[in-house]
């Protein structure tokens, strides 16, 4: 693992598209990606040397519903902890600044759910069923 810093900072607008390009994640149009980071709750940005490789959300409204989003590493830095600790960063946003009743869940897709499982997250199912609906 090459040394890195996280930090808690805005994510700059073509940074996250292009992080959100890279990794796999789905497209968002430049309107929605200033509405929404601008809204954030919480953002960690992880860096190596000068370079942002890696970035994570909370959002939702600080006291009963949170959402994990956006937890994504450049493909050619996965597998060296960089999402493992962006997902402690967000870890201890939750510990220390919600209460104890928020719900805080997230979605998640590949082996993913290995990485969330060591932070605490389990399947909702069958006491409950993720839904969405896409604009």
């Amino acid at each position: 693992m090459k040394a890195f810093t996280i930090k808690q900072a805005p994510i700059p607008i073509d940074i996250y598209q292009d992080l959100r390009n890279r990794c796999g994640l789905s497209d968002k149009t430049e309107q929605a990606c200033i509405i929404g980071l601008r809204n954030s709750l919480y953002t960690v940005i992880l860096e190596v040397g000068e370079s942002i490789v890696g970035m994570g959300r909370l959002v939702g409204d600080g006291g009963c519903f949170c959402q994990v989003v956006d937890i994504c590493v450049l493909p050619e830095y996965q597998g060296n902890g960089y999402g493992k600790a962006i997902m402690a960063q967000i870890s201890k946003y939750i510990n220390k600044h919600l209460p104890s009743s928020c719900s805080v869940s997230l979605l998640t897709d590949r082996d993913a759910p290995i990485l969330y499982k060591k932070f605490g997250f389990q399947d909702t199912l069958p006491i409950t069923k993720g839904m969405y609906i896409k604009t």
